[in-house]
């Protein structure tokens, strides 16, 4: 036995927390972790005759009976996913304790756990939502103390046309956009560093293209280097998960479609929505699975491969981004060109 054994647990939680850094999760999956880790770790610190301190805790004070007990007592008030994942993640815990010789072996195949069950996709309720959303927010709002209805239709648009996550939207790049005209895609840093690449149809593409230029009138070109945020708040700062969510929040309000929502998928509700619409316009299990960066369709279903091609076919089946051409008429010109300075300025 290694002779970190009799270290503290919480000690023990921030070095696999570290190691975990490595993988690069995103924060909100190792704020995760850690919740999942301290909520079980302080039911037992406060088991016992005597209560302790959490810092207090030694590994060595975790029994496979004392994990059944604190685990039936984590679940009593939550939700089967909510377990499932807890159970999940001090199974890597332990894991990385033994491959790193501090305990001799993981208790948790002797934790009960509740069966892991598919998520069901919540896009967006209503035939017509996405089309109403974009329409009402690419129209000015008077109301606002400063609108920019170019900046939250490229924002809305780039969620419904290539089902980014928030952590990927907040990790875009103006040169994330790349490729000639015809061949335009976005190079996606994906969930569990997988990165992938999603194919931009002309209609997306002469909506990024009105929001950069607008971006640059307000702010100066320089505003629009390649290594700059692609997503950005009032002030021309990089958009962070706080403000991206009330900026989708606040363009459901404004279009009046609250209620269309689905509960606890605001911002993701639109990437189920591109994965739903594609289901509904042909696209194979192979392309939607390679198009939103899963690992697998299922824990049974291996990772299939699809081709660019493929790809490319299935968004621009997507109605959403067919959407877009009443948004940003396409001219002779480069969009943004011209005196009225894009496809927005005046609605």
């Amino acid at each position: 036995m290694h002779e970190k054994q009799d270290e503290s647990l919480t000690v023990l939680i921030e070095e696999f927390l570290t190691a975990r850094a490595t993988r690069k999760p995103s924060p909100h999956t190792l704020a995760a972790y850690r919740r999942d880790l301290c909520a079980v770790a302080t039911l037992i610190a406060e088991d016992g005759t005597t209560p302790l301190p959490l810092d207090k805790l030694s590994i060595t004070d975790l029994s496979p009976r004392v994990m059944r007990a604190a685990f039936a007592r984590f679940a009593a008030p939550r939700a089967a996913a909510s377990v499932h994942r807890a159970w999940s993640t001090w199974n890597s815990f332990f894991t990385f304790l033994v491959a790193d010789g501090v305990v001799a072996g993981n208790p948790m195949p002797a934790v009960g756990r509740p069966r892991a069950l598919l998520p069901q996709p919540k896009p967006l309720r209503g035939a017509d939502t996405p089309e109403v959303l974009l329409a009402s927010v690419a129209r000015e709002d008077g109301r606002q103390r400063d609108p920019w209805p170019e900046r939250d239709v490229a924002v809305l648009a780039v969620a419904l046309c290539a089902g980014l996550r928030l952590s990927e939207l907040l990790a875009l790049r103006v040169d994330s956009l790349c490729g000639r005209a015809g061949e335009r895609r976005v190079e996606v840093a994906g969930k569990g560093g997988r990165p992938r690449v999603v194919p931009i149809e002309a209609d997306l593409d002469r909506v990024l293209d009105d929001y950069l230029d607008s971006r640059s009138r307000r702010f100066g070109a320089r505003s629009v280097r390649p290594d700059s945020a692609l997503l950005v708040d009032r002030h021309g700062e990089p958009l962070r998960r706080g403000g991206l969510q009330y900026l989708v929040e606040s363009c459901y309000r404004r279009a009046g479609i609250g209620d269309r929502v689905p509960r606890g998928a605001r911002l993701h509700a639109l990437r189920h929505t591109f994965a739903t619409r594609l289901a509904e316009d042909g696209a194979s299990a192979a392309e939607i699975m390679r198009l939103l960066g899963h690992a697998s369709l299922a824990s049974s279903q291996t990772y299939i491969e699809v081709t660019a091609g493929q790809q490319r076919e299935a968004v621009r089946a997507n109605r959403t981004n067919r959407a877009l051409r009443a948004l940003v008429p396409s001219g002779d010109g480069p969009v943004g060109s011209g005196g009225d300075g894009g496809g927005f300025a005046e609605g």
